[in-house]
């Protein structure tokens, strides 16, 4: 199950900059100006092998100048609805506001897990002043600095205490999820309901028809399915309705939810950066993924074409280069169902288990052939390697320096291990450890 933690609070606490903390990119806009942030951003965490969905949200003001000012609110209401948890910064230096106090009046009626978040408690007189904020009547108040880290764990330990449970009980537990995404009007409900033989969902030529994420049911190949059609894509700066930004958030939470993404790619368009960034939240979402090149039909081609698209589309996505590509049509029904085909192939390798014997049968010879690089005059011996159990292919190599392997070997080994073991379509995580 998906997890989305909401961050809330009015302008300048330093919400965007807690929000970068948390998916470890500097994503959001930081400005001691009030208001920069209007637009929503979302991103990935991770804490203690929990992933979730954070939402950065603009500054909850009332009575403003900003004529902004009625649509962030809006559209911060609409991620607190969203959200598993709440965090609700405020600022110890400048101590509790008017402002905040009304804030927390509507967080009380969310009746959503809300945490205080005192941020900018750098030194130990604000740690002390973030008592002040008791008065909210939301609990105990978690004393951070979103500049240094400090205090972001016990908050993170906290948080994931709000996240259901791993044992609730789900009908659907076990059955392999595939989440079709893209961007607005490349083919998405339309290859779901070819698929099914019916019209499961709405399809028209305007952008945005398909609202929420809709899960159905498919049987094939000796095997269930939960296919879930989404709303598509597009980039944030467009993103300008309440309905909208629900769907959006709904589409990530089934892309967190998913194990196979088919990502729908529009054969009359190309390859646009829309696209790459979908891919890019995919892959860095450990999910597996297969791209479907829909209205393949509509293009003029010849023999090579199909090739030339797939070394352009490697090209732009390096060094994303193992994900399969399939040219289809759903208007003529073209290699629909090998798309289906390939995806229950991707969820199989995201699945695979290599035992520890075999793993070091095959890579020691390759790592004896091409040993890792010397650095500073010490040499790296990898002893030994194994598959840790994880939902995506995840390996750790035991050496005497981990430290000096650098990003070029562990490309070399990531592609070894996709030469011997296949893995097509699913990204592989190496670690490595001192022996």
């Amino acid at each position: 199950m998906s997890n989305i933690v909401a961050i809330v609070g009015r302008p300048n606490v330093g919400k965007s900059t807690f929000f970068n903390r948390l998916i470890e990119q500097r994503q959001a806009i930081m400005d001691n100006q009030s208001g920069v942030t209007r637009d929503r951003h979302y991103g990935y965490a991770e804490w203690t092998d929990k992933r979730f969905t954070v939402i950065d949200t603009g500054g909850y003001v009332v009575g403003s100048e900003d004529t902004f000012e009625g649509a962030i609110r809006d559209q911060v209401e609409i991620a607190i609805e969203e959200a598993n948890v709440v965090l609700f910064m405020v600022d110890t230096m400048v101590g509790l506001t008017g402002m905040d106090q009304d804030f927390a009046n509507i967080l009380r009626r969310s009746k959503k897990p809300v945490l205080v978040v005192a941020n900018k408690a750098e030194t130990g007189e604000r740690h002390q002043a973030a008592a002040e904020f008791y008065a909210l009547g939301l609990g105990d108040p978690f004393p951070i600095s979103s500049q240094t880290g400090s205090g972001t764990g016990d908050l993170l330990d906290e948080v994931i205490k709000h996240f259901p449970t791993a044992d609730m009980e789900d009908p659907d537990a076990g059955i392999p999820r595939i989440a079709i995404i893209g961007r607005p009007i490349v083919g998405k409900s339309s290859f779901l309901n070819v698929l099914l033989g019916k019209d499961r969902t709405i399809v028209t030529d305007i952008a945005g028809t398909t609202r929420d994420s809709i899960d159905t049911r498919y049987k094939a190949y000796g095997k269930d399915f939960i296919l879930t059609d989404t709303a598509g894509l597009r980039r944030k700066a467009k993103v300008n309705d309440n309905i909208e930004f629900y769907s959006i958030l709904r589409t990530l939470k089934a892309m967190e939810a998913s194990d196979v993404c088919i990502v729908m790619l529009d054969a009359t368009r190309g390859l646009e950066s829309q696209d790459m960034n979908i891919i890019g939240q995919a892959v860095k979402a450990k999910k597996g993924v297969v791209l479907m090149v829909n209205k393949w039909d509509a293009i003029e081609k010849d023999q090579k074409t199909a090739d030339i698209w797939k070394k352009e589309i490697n090209r732009r996505m390096a060094p994303i280069d193992y994900l399969p590509i399939i040219f289809a049509s759903v208007h003529e029904k073209q290699r629909i169902f090998q798309v289906m085909e390939k995806a229950t192939e991707v969820y199989e390798n995201k699945h695979k288990k290599i035992t520890t014997s075999n793993l070091n049968e095959v890579m020691q010879p390759e790592i004896e052939r091409h040993p890792p690089p010397a650095m500073k005059g010490k040499h790296i011996k990898i002893k030994y390697m194994l598959q840790v159990p994880t939902p995506s292919p995840t390996f750790i190599f035991f050496c005497n320096l981990p430290q000096y392997i650098r990003e070029p070997y562990e490309r070399f080994l990531e592609n070894r291990l996709r030469e011997h073991f296949g893995f097509d379509g699913v990204p592989i995580t190496v670690f490595f450890r001192q022996k």
